[in-house]
C-alpha cells in the first residue's frame, strides 16, 4: 500500500512533517485540530509538499530524515519543487499546491 510523506506550513510559519496513506484526509484532520497537538494551535495549515512511497516503512524513514533537517532545508525541499518544476513537468507524486509558480525565487543563505 502506498504511503506519503507530507509537509504542512502552519499559520505561524513553522513546518510540520508527517506521513499518511491519505494525505488529503490527514490535511482535513489537521485543519479540524484533531490530528496533532502541534498543529492544533497553529491553524490554519497548508499542504505544501507530498511525496509518495511504495511502503509505509519507506515513508516513515523519510519522515524521520526530514524531521532531522534544519528548518531552512525543509523549506528548500518544497520550494525547490515549486521553483524548478513547471506544472506540466511535475511528477504525479508532488501535490498540486507544490506546483504553483512563485513570483520571486527563494534566497540562498
Amino acid at each position: 500500500m502506498a504511503a506519503f510523506v507530507y509537509l504542512l506550513r502552519c499559520a505561524d510559519g513553522t513546518l510540520y512533517c508527517g506521513w499518511s496513506t491519505d494525505p488529503e484526509r490527514r490535511l482535513l484532520q489537521h485543519q479540524a485540530g484533531t490530528a496533532s497537538r502541534y498543529t492544533r494551535t497553529r491553524r490554519p495549515v497548508e499542504l505544501v509538499y507530498t511525496r509518495e512511497f511504495a511502503t509505509r516503512s519507506e515513508a516513515m524513514r523519510e519522515e524521520l530524515r526530514i524531521k532531522g533537517l534544519p528548518a531552512r532545508d525543509k523549506r528548500r525541499l518544497w520550494r525547490r519543487t515549486v521553483d524548478v518544476l513547471p506544472a506540466a513537468a511535475a511528477p504525479a507524486n508532488v501535490s498540486e499546491s507544490c506546483r504553483s509558480s512563485r513570483s520571486t525565487p527563494p534566497t540562498t543563505p
